[in-house]
C-alpha cells in the first residue's frame, strides 16, 4: 500500500511538472509567433547580431536605424550573417541631415537598401578574405576587399574590430557604405 501511494505522489507530480513545462513551451512559441524572431528570449545562448550591436555605445545610430527598417527579426535570425557595422561617427561623417532624412517612415525603403548594402549571407571572416576579393551584399550590390598590411578594408574603409556572434559575425568599421 505504501509504495502505490509514493508511485501514485510521483506520477502525480510527473504529470503536474510536464504540464507546466509545456505550457511554458507553449507561451514561449506562441510569443515568437507574435513577435518574431527577436521577441525570442533565451538568457543561454550567445547573443546575436541585433543584441551584440544594441548593447555597444558606439552603435546606437545603426540600431535605430535597423529598427526603422524593420530589419530586427531579419537579422536576429539564424544566418549566417556577416554585418559591416558602421560606428555612430561614421553616421555623423554623413551630410547634415541624412540620418534623420533616412529615418523617416516614407524612406524606410532607402534605409533597407542602405542597410542591405551592409549585410553579406554568410560568414566573412578577416582572415579568409583577399586582396581584390568582392562579395555580393544583400542589396544587390558587391563590396571590394583589399588589405595593407595586416589591416582588411571594405570599400576602402578599415575593419577596425571583429565581433562573431551567435548568428555571424559583426565587423566594425568608420565609414558609412553606401552602394554605387
Amino acid at each position: 500500500m505504501k509504495k502505490t501511494t509514493q508511485l501514485m505522489l510521483i506520477a502525480s507530480f510527473v504529470a503536474v511538472f510536464g504540464c507546466k513545462q509545456n505550457s511554458e513551451t507553449t507561451t514561449e512559441t506562441t510569443e515568437a509567433q507574435t513577435t518574431g524572431q527577436s521577441g525570442v528570449q533565451d538568457a543561454s545562448s550567445a547573443p546575436n547580431i541585433v543584441q551584440v550591436a544594441a548593447g555597444s555605445k558606439d552603435h546606437t545610430t545603426l540600431v535605430t536605424a535597423v529598427k526603422a527598417a524593420e530589419l530586427v527579426d531579419a537579422l536576429s535570425n539564424a544566418g549566417p550573417f556577416t554585418v559591416f557595422a558602421p560606428t555612430n561617427a561614421a553616421f555623423d561623417k554623413l551630410p547634415a541631415g541624412t540620418v534623420d532624412g533616412l529615418l523617416k517612415p516614407e524612406k524606410k525603403e532607402d534605409l533597407a537598401n542602405i542597410l542591405g548594402y551592409h549585410t553579406y549571407v554568410g560568414s566573412l571572416k578577416t582572415e579568409y578574405m583577399q586582396e581584390g576579393q568582392e562579395f555580393d551584399m544583400v542589396y544587390g550590390g558587391k563590396v571590394k576587399i583589399t588589405k595593407k598590411g595586416d589591416k582588411t578594408f571594405v570599400n576602402g574603409s578599415e575593419i577596425v574590430a571583429s565581433i562573431p556572434t551567435s548568428n555571424g559575425i559583426i565587423h566594425v568599421i568608420g565609414d558609412v557604405l553606401l552602394p554605387k
